[in-house]
């Protein structure tokens, strides 16, 4: 799972392998570390909720979890639906832009570089 922050936006790319183990229920995590102590450290998750019928995030000590409401994760995944976008009030602070997508194979890298991607769209169009 790839992350991107700017500003007020949160972006995740997902691989083909971490879409499945979130269907399987599992939860998806990573975690940055940039000092030796313990709380030096970022860690990114996210898993399904079947109680939540939008996208929501949960952020405490050091840990963002985005949470998917399961029918919606289950669409995304067993779809040709690129991505799933949700802006997230942050009360009197606005709004938080929420974008998780499939990771698509790059055109431009090789095959080892794109293991673990869902087949690019644009792969058969010639420039």
């Amino acid at each position: 799972m790839k992350l991107r922050i700017k500003g007020a936006s949160l972006r995740l790319r997902v691989s083909r392998s971490e879409v499945a183990r979130l269907l399987a229920g599992d939860c998806l995590e990573e975690t940055t570390h940039f000092a030796p102590g313990p709380n030096a450290k970022f860690t990114y998750a996210m898993k399904q909720d079947p109680s939540l019928t939008r996208p929501t995030l949960h952020c405490a000590a050091n840990t963002v979890t985005v949470l998917l409401p399961a029918n919606q994760a289950t669409d995304w995944a067993t779809t040709d639906q690129v991505g799933i976008a949700e802006n997230i009030s942050i009360g009197e602070l606005g709004s938080l832009a929420l974008l998780i997508e499939k990771d698509f194979a790059c055109l431009d890298r090789s095959d080892e570089d794109n293991d673990d991607t869902f087949p690019n769209p644009n792969a058969a169009t010639t420039c």
